[in-house]
């Protein structure tokens, strides 16, 4: 109890730092604006109220006032959070009075203590007459209610409780509850970001029946502040110095480097395969899609047809036009339509005039539990399909006993998952994002905030509260370290070595598994054969010359497929990238050495180094996104020589290994489907029979 009252004390004084002002919670150790009774003979009642006592009178918000509020003692008895709203809602409006600026009252309590009758009235009538108060001076309140889990409720609890919560009600508060000091400091946000349209206008069902509607956005990350560059080259002296950096950027030439290229002179290019392509900015300009504003719905489908993990980026929230009934009316009756359907609307979205492109979303009902909100949908984009990444997995059933889980490892396991649940039965959810603050953003504001005092001050440790965030929390691991012992126990480590990267050559290497076995005995043989002498130092400028020999291959090995190792000799054309025509060279002059090997082979007698071949030209073909220079190759060559035996049998050596039509799953650009692939040999087959 004692370190939960020391965090929150913490926590609040990090809330001071962003200059809040607060009620005091005794009950939780929490210094935040005043008490019933106090030993300090400075401080004072003000306005009359008992319960509440002030150092001095805050004008502004400064160091001074912060220090103040800092070193303010505990007091003796409880405070009444009613006297605390009075009091900080009168000193807003003598300071402020009419201003058009956003006020906002702060309220930290724990709300567990009885409140003293008003002289007049019911206290329900106090919180009505404060709350027209606050409507009349458009003063919004933040209420958070602090208290630890574990605490048992009783009929004054839930009496305060329904009286913070009549303030909501009202539409002049919002009420949070929080357990811990890390959902505390989540909680109170020093900066409100006003909800601003996306879209206004009409969500197109048909084309006689409309809705008007707004878009917000309802989540967008917080960006990390961005840093200017600071130049110190201006003189000391100079008060008005603004110390700006400007860049400027010179674009030269690679044959005259000494000459800058203006702007008249310049175009842009696209990168197509080897090629760049220019594009001129009119021509760019005139292929540009320009869709015309609207939002139009397309149809329904069911929920669970679009997996959860389809969403892309901000989730937006679609609103009826606020005053309009006839469209509160229709979203309401549209979302609950939808909402007993099961089912989600699939919207074309085009948020602005000539906006470049199209967002293609879900929209999903969000039924409203509050009685004065109305119902509203909720908006998520959704991925074409160059969008979507799909990586199988072979199932765990798949795989051999050995290489499947114990029962001893599943249930080791399955122990974790339970010790590190943070939604565990009868407690509220741990972390939870609507609480939950961003370590990053709250250790720079932190240390910008101590820089501005102490310039050479260094980060210091992290704070406790951030640290619950991004570490495990300490007690739940001290308490269950046995079962990460066993954990640890019931799994045998081993160390992964590091494997270099594949070259472009190991990668269109084709290597049958006899070929394997082979080089895998000779690996072997070399090993045995090795040990037994001393391993020599190996020369640098060797390993210079070897490096240098794979960068840059040799222009007299270049250019020509020989017949004692044709995929390397192929694999070496592919690397020379001198010129935008050289794969394209490569790719013809394996065609050409392919065919010859085909045609020239006696009983098969090439039949293994063409299948080489071949697998290597479509693996290139793949790689390089030329796959109809594959397709058109192979169909045509069997066009050609379908009726000669021996090529036929070639076809089916094919078949048999696999080395198919390039389809549309290893390349887009293909247009052949999977099936079609398959359906080349086996017409191959049918020939022969």
């Amino acid at each position: 109890m004692h370190r939960a009252l020391q965090e929150v004390k913490n926590v609040c004084t990090t809330l001071l730092r962003k200059k809040l002002v607060f009620h005091r919670s005794d009950e939780v150790g929490v210094v935040l604006f005043g008490t019933k009774e106090t030993h300090n003979d400075l401080a004072r009642e003000l306005g009359g109220y008992k319960h509440v006592l002030v150092k001095h009178d805050i004008k502004v918000v400064d160091e001074e006032t912060k220090n103040a509020l800092e070193n303010l003692p505990r007091g003796t008895a409880p405070g009444d959070f009613l006297d605390a709203i009075v009091v900080g809602l009168d000193m807003l409006i003598k300071r402020f009075g009419d201003t058009k600026a956003k006020q906002r009252l702060c309220l930290i309590t724990d709300a567990q203590h009885l409140l003293r009758d008003p002289p007049q009235g019911t206290k329900e009538d106090q919180v009505d007459t404060i709350a027209d108060q606050m409507k009349k001076h458009d003063i919004k309140m933040d209420c958070i209610v602090f208290r630890e889990s574990g605490v048992q409720h009783n009929s004054v609890m839930d009496e305060n409780d329904r009286l913070l919560y009549h303030f909501r009600d009202r539409s002049v508060a919002k009420v949070v509850q929080v357990d811990t000091p890390t959902a505390l400091l989540g909680a109170l946000k020093t900066r409100n970001v006003l909800p601003v349209t996306i879209f206004r206008g009409d969500l197109e069902v048909s084309s006689t029946f409309k809705i008007k509607v707004w878009a917000y956005k309802k989540t967008s990350e917080e960006k990390f502040p961005t840093l200017k560059k600071y130049s110190d080259k201006a003189p000391p002296s100079d008060q008005f110095a603004s110390h700006e950096v400007k860049v400027d950027y010179e674009y030269k030439s690679i044959l005259e480097p000494d000459t800058v290229v203006p702007p008249d002179q310049r175009i842009k290019g696209y990168l197509y395969g080897p090629q760049v392509v220019p594009i001129s900015s009119a021509e760019w300009e005139a292929v540009k899609f320009k869709p015309e504003k609207g939002v139009k719905l397309l149809g329904f489908a069911d929920r669970s047809s679009i997996p959860r993990s389809y969403f892309m980026k901000d989730v937006n929230s679609f609103v009826p036009e606020p005053g309009n009934t006839k469209a509160i009316v229709a979203v309401s009756a549209l979302a609950r339509a939808m909402q007993e359907m099961n089912k989600v609307a699939i919207l074309r979205c085009v948020w602005r005039q000539n906006q470049a492109n199209v967002a293609f979303g879900v929209l999903t009902p969000n039924i409203s539990s509050v009685n004065n909100v109305p119902d509203s949908f909720y908006f998520n984009i959704l991925p074409f399909a160059e969008d979507i990444r799909d990586f199988p997995f072979r199932s765990f059933s798949s795989l051999p006993p050995s290489s499947q889980p114990t029962e001893e490892q599943q249930e080791a396991a399955d122990n974790l998952v339970k010790m590190l649940d943070l939604a565990p039965p009868g407690r509220e959810e741990i972390l939870r994002p609507d609480f939950t603050p961003n370590p990053m953003l709250e250790r720079f504001y932190s240390y910008l905030d101590l820089k501005s005092k102490q310039p050479d001050a260094n980060p210091p440790p992290l704070d406790s509260c951030l640290r619950r965030i991004t570490e495990p929390d300490p007690d739940v691991i001290n308490y269950r370290a046995p079962l990460i012992q066993n954990l640890g126990k019931s799994f045998e480590l081993k160390e992964n070595p590091k494997r270099k990267k594949a070259r472009t050559q190991e990668r269109l290497a084709y290597t049958d598994p006899d070929d394997q076995a082979k080089s895998s005995e000779n690996n072997a043989e070399k090993a045995t054969a090795a040990d037994g002498q001393a391993k020599k130092p190996e020369d640098p400028y060797a390993e210079k010359a070897r490096a240098i020999e794979v960068l840059f291959p040799s222009t007299e090995k270049v250019g020509k497929i020989g017949d004692v190792n044709p995929v390397k000799d192929f694999e070496a054309m592919l690397a020379e990238r001198s010129s935008s025509i050289w794969v394209q060279k490569a790719i013809e002059e394996m065609k050409k050495y392919t065919t010859n090997l085909v045609q020239n082979s006696l009983q098969g007698d090439y039949y293994e180094k063409a299948l080489e071949c071949f697998v290597a030209l479509r693996k290139a073909c793949i790689i390089e996104q030329e796959p109809e220079e594959y397709n058109q190759f192979v169909t045509k060559l069997y066009e050609r020589l379908k009726k000669v035996d021996d090529v036929v049998k070639f076809f089916q050596l094919l078949s048999s290994k696999n080395v198919l039509l390039i389809c549309k799953e290893e390349a887009p650009d293909s247009d052949v489907t999977e099936e079609m692939a398959r359906s080349f040999f086996m017409k191959t087959e049918i020939s022969s029979e």
